[in-house]
């Protein structure tokens, strides 16, 4: 059985699971973010009084943080009176920042473990040899009564990234060069495991960000085979027991697809899919009116230092504004204990609140019709940021530093040491 195979059928009581097998499985832990009021309506609507184990439940109030509407404002209080109804004591208020981040910041994201959040991007927790997959509303309802859910036993891809890096390349560009190969739904409904040596150069913030990226070619899951990266951040973080789970040998993937990025070029995806994909050197020039540095994708202390090291002493373009927006607020005192957020700030940013901000298109860095974007976030859908005739570059944190020193798209590689 692949790792991942062997998650899930330890999670189903099983000595072994196979491909295209249903499952029901116990889940480990269960998030709700803020977008997502129906999970509670539908628990109630299903006949819940009481959740199953409000140990395992997770509550993030981060996608509207804070609350730019009376709406927003009036579901985040039902949240809450949730999680004091239920016994919850994991709610993640607005000042702890995104999921996904707050997840790894409090060692809540582990090997072995199986992850189901009202969240696409919960992919990124293959980066710690976990299962970690986004459910809707409803199953997440069925968690909370049940413990449980049922999972089809994915195929497994796997991708190999082999080359050093060249310099300014960076995990996004090769997720993006990838998904530019093989399709926006070319996983749907797959694992897609990520090996090869480049792998062993990623820290832990890198290959989270590739991992997330998966979501954007359809995958149900990620993985990354724990080494001694994952496992130096994990033994600092996690102080449950886990289990690493391994590949049997000669097990046989769905597909295999193997990229040399020993020479790529820093990419992006151009408006307005995720698979749009080309070297910068084919929108060099193109003027951008915002740069967006955050999210679950690019918004770690990681991308913050390579943003302060391209700007410091310097300052944005006049025509240009960059928005930054933390992962989570142990992203955001980290980057300003090591002196990036002041560099940062003098060069011109805007900061903003740590969450998700403009990433899904409700507030904090909107753009008008007719303006161009470039960003560090996973989606460049029309009105995914705001108006629909606004246009989405996706780049590397490298690429939206560079351009708002610049004021329009420019290669990152000259800007890095």
């Amino acid at each position: 059985m692949h790792a991942i195979e062997k998650i899930l059928a330890k999670k189903a009581g099983r000595e072994s699971v196979v491909t295209g097998e249903i499952v029901n499985c116990a889940v480990d832990l269960a998030g709700i973010n803020d977008l997502y009021l129906q999970t509670v309506r539908s628990f109630f609507e299903m006949g819940g009084t009481k959740v199953h184990d409000p140990n395992k439940v997770i509550m993030f109030l981060d996608h509207y943080a804070p609350a730019s509407t009376i709406i927003q404002a009036d579901n985040q209080r039902q949240f809450r009176e949730f999680c004091r109804n239920q016994g919850i004591d994991l709610l993640m208020e607005i000042n702890e920042g995104v999921c996904h981040q707050v997840l790894a910041d409090h060692g809540l994201s582990y090997p072995g473990e199986l992850l189901v959040v009202t969240d696409s991007h919960t992919t990124t927790h293959g980066a710690f040899g976990a299962f970690g997959t986004g459910v809707g509303a409803t199953d997440l309802a069925t968690i909370l009564i049940t413990g449980k859910l049922w999972f089809r036993v994915p195929e497994v891809i796997r991708i190999n990234f082999e080359g050093k890096l060249p310099k300014g390349v960076y995990a996004k560009d090769i997720i993006l060069h990838a998904i530019g190969a093989l399709g926006a739904d070319y996983a749907v409904y797959k694992a897609v495991e990520f090996a090869g040596s480049t792998i062993s150069q990623l820290s832990v913030s890198e290959r989270m960000a590739l991992c997330n990226m998966s979501t954007e070619m359809g995958a149900k899951t990620s993985y990354i085979q724990p080494d001694e990266i994952t496992m130096s951040f994990v033994k600092e973080k996690v102080s449950r027991e886990y289990e690493i789970f391994t590949t049997d040998p000669g097990y046989r993937y769905a597909a295999e697809h193997t990229f040399d990025v020993s020479h790529l070029k820093p990419q992006l995806a151009a408006p307005s899919s995720v698979d749009n994909v080309a070297a910068v050197t084919q929108f060099i020039g193109r003027a951008v009116d915002q740069a967006y540095l955050g999210s679950c994708t690019g918004g770690r202390v990681q991308d913050l230092a390579v943003a302060a090291q391209i700007l410091a002493g310097k300052k944005i373009h006049p025509r240009t504004r960059l928005v930054v927006v933390p992962a989570s607020k142990a992203v955001f005192l980290e980057a300003m204990a090591k002196g990036y957020i002041q560099t940062l700030v003098e060069a011109g940013a805007t900061f903003v609140t740590p969450g998700c901000a403009a990433c899904l298109g409700t507030h904090q860095g909107m753009l008008a019709a007719g303006e161009t974007c470039i960003t560090s976030t996973n989606r460049n859908f029309p009105g995914r940021m705001g108006h629909t005739k606004g246009e989405i570059f996706l780049g590397s944190p490298a690429a939206v530093a560079a351009a708002a020193l610049e004021g329009k798209i420019v290669d990152p590689s000259q800007y890095i040491d």
